[in-house]
């Protein structure tokens, strides 16, 4: 019993020794450390044995770090508001150039708005006021050629010097063309009252919108029911549609009757234009003859008169 207790002593203890005595085997990161590093580097001493040196697995800082991230951040920032500011201050000196009073103006859309005249404000360039508000003048008129009741040729060159308020509208018309020349009529007879020399440079015009219809000796027979101060104008189909394209009329014929008659749909509007041939304002229908009175001087003095 004795030497049978003995056997499994020897056993156990040479299994122990085993366990203990033998080399442990190294981890894989030890042993591609070990096989690529010098026998004198500090960071690898100690691998392979059991014992780890100080440090041996610490990675190496690269070149990039946060701090230089940040750094190449507030730097990238830096050029990128520089660019910005240097490009602000090129395009407004550009459009100083452009849209000052010493140009002839500028328009986002020359069809269809006028080029407006800038000025430089502590804010900014702003629009000039023209009288038209914020979204300024429309791009309205140009050169046109007509006839009149005497069959003389007539251009908007006729009249500089005058101040027009010109209407479109069709000798047939039954209701809206009498009223509107009879509105403008009281404006005009009223200016004369209060204001004999602004009157005295006024003209009123009638353009026909249906020249296969309004002939001259109808014109004529038209022209007698209305103030004696009217210039009534026909021409061309090829004339007329011109100019109302120039200012920009609407004009459309509606359906013809049994008998061949028929009404032309067209813009409701007074166009006032200046001694220039400039347009000055647009008078629409539901405008009083008061109202149109006050902004005929307000142009014509330049506001002048309203401010005393």
């Amino acid at each position: 019993m004795i030497s049978s207790f003995a056997t499994h002593l020897n056993v156990a203890s040479r299994f122990v020794s085993r366990r203990h005595l033998a080399p442990q085997r190294s981890h894989p990161l030890r042993r591609y450390l070990s096989n690529h590093s010098g026998p004198a580097s500090s960071k690898t001493q100690g691998i392979g044995t059991g014992k780890a040196a100080p440090g041996a697995f610490i990675k190496d800082r690269g070149p990039v770090s946060w701090p230089s991230l940040f750094l190449v951040g507030i730097a990238a920032a830096s050029c990128v508001a520089y660019y910005n500011i240097e490009r602000e201050r090129r395009l407004e000196t550009a459009m100083g150039r452009v849209v000052s009073s010493e140009s002839d103006g500028w328009s986002p859309n020359p069809e269809v708005m006028a080029p407006r005249k800038f000025k430089l404000t502590p804010w900014g360039w702003f629009p000039e006021d023209d009288g038209f508000g914020a979204s300024g003048k429309p791009a309205i008129g140009g050169p046109w050629s007509l006839i009149d009741l005497e069959g003389k040729l007539v251009t908007d060159v006729s009249f500089r010097g005058k101040w027009l308020l010109l209407y479109f509208g069709f000798a047939r018309c039954p209701d809206i063309c009498p009223s509107e020349m009879l509105k403008i009529a009281r404006v005009i007879d009223g200016l004369k009252e209060s204001h004999p020399q602004l009157a005295a440079k006024i003209v009123p015009v009638f353009v026909s919108v249906d020249p296969a219809r309004d002939s001259l000796s109808a014109l004529k027979a038209y022209s007698k029911d209305f103030h004696p101060d009217y210039v009534f104008l026909t021409g061309s189909p090829v004339q007329v549609e011109q100019m109302a394209k120039k200012y920009r009329v609407y004009v459309s014929k509606a359906d013809e009757t049994e008998d061949g008659d028929y009404l032309v749909d067209h813009s409701i509007v007074v166009y006032f234009h200046d001694e220039n041939g400039e347009l000055a304002d647009c008078f629409t229908q539901s405008m009083r003859p008061k109202d149109i009175t006050e902004k005929i001087v307000e142009r014509m003095t330049g506001g002048a008169e309203a401010a005393a």
